[in-house]
């Protein structure tokens, strides 16, 4: 697998910047910057609780994950904390040069988000085979986010994939890769289905429940859940316009804080804020697996 050059890749395009108080990135409190699928989880509801809870005010800015590290690397951002979808991309892109360390404390399933209203709502309702469904949709009534620009977008096609294969479907990624299509904002993949405007899209399970639509779970094969079944996830990959190929991992959500953080102290608070709640985060639809922790851990960080 090579990723090295992952972040060069174009990024970035509408990314969601909303405060908790204080003005994105604001000093006087902690900053964060995250992967754009924890964005209303973490400024609706883990950012409110923490400022209540500890004193200390949040600011976030949200984005694809890529878009996250490559803002660190050309020095457009200096966040306390930078949260990633992709535990492997935090590391190779930022370990050495601007932390040291990271704590996976979340993961998530990718699955059908989908409007009940519209025929590959009902279809899916009445049992329908999920592909069959997709594969039947007119081109541009499911969505994906693009897959240069966010690991969701690119864990769509590999699951297209996995599915070719698990199915004996031929050709059903290309086929699906060239009808769906492809939001350059993760923050607003849902918005069509949430309005009707568009039937279904490839979403986490997490931000169907943050849009209140239905999610229709995928097979543990399929959905990059489940740590043991890395090796499945890493036969389908993703080379992205660049050169750069991806393989499939699962969806572990990871967080450090920065060398060059303003303001550590905020940053390990939050961190901890995040360990200590995970009932707050399994409420609003992320799963919980058992912390890992990674590198040269400071000792301000919870165990």
């Amino acid at each position: 697998m090579r990723r090295r050059d992952f972040v060069t890749a174009l990024v970035g395009a509408g990314a969601a910047c909303t405060v908790a108080a204080s003005g994105c990135l604001a000093s006087g409190g902690v900053s964060v910057l995250s992967a754009g699928s924890l964005a209303v989880l973490l400024d609706e509801n883990v950012g409110p609780a923490f400022e209540d809870d500890t004193g200390t005010a949040y600011s976030g800015e949200y984005y694809g994950s890529n878009a996250v590290m490559r803002m660190v690397q050309e020095g457009q951002k200096i966040p306390d904390v930078v949260v990633s979808a992709d535990s492997g991309l935090l590391r190779e892109s930022l370990y050495d040069e601007y932390t040291d360390w990271d704590v996976v404390f979340a993961s998530n399933s990718v699955g059908i988000a989908y409007n009940e209203d519209t025929r590959v709502g009902e279809r899916l309702e009445d049992g329908d085979p999920w592909y069959e469904v997709l594969r039947d949709a007119p081109e541009g009534e499911v969505a994906i986010s693009d897959p240069d620009l966010d690991p969701l977008g690119y864990r769509a096609v590999q699951m297209f994939e996995l599915a070719e294969e698990k199915y004996g479907i031929e050709g059903f990624r290309d086929e699906m890769v060239s009808k769906v299509y492809e939001e350059p904002q993760e923050p607003q993949l849902l918005a069509g289905v949430r309005s009707g405007t568009r039937a279904a899209a490839i979403a986490y399970g997490n931000m169907a429940v943050d849009h209140g639509v239905p999610f229709y779970e995928l097979p543990d094969d399929l959905n990059f859940s489940d740590p043991g079944l890395t090796d499945e996830y890493a036969e389908a990959t993703y080379t992205m316009d660049d050169g750069t190929t991806v393989e499939g991992s699962p969806v572990l959500y990871n967080a450090t804080v920065l060398e060059e953080a303003d303001r550590p102290e905020a940053g390990y608070e939050f961190i901890n804020y995040l360990l200590e709640n995970s009932g707050m985060l399994a409420d609003n639809g992320v799963s919980v697996p058992e912390v890992r922790y990674n590198g040269d851990v400071p000792e301000e960080v919870s165990r």
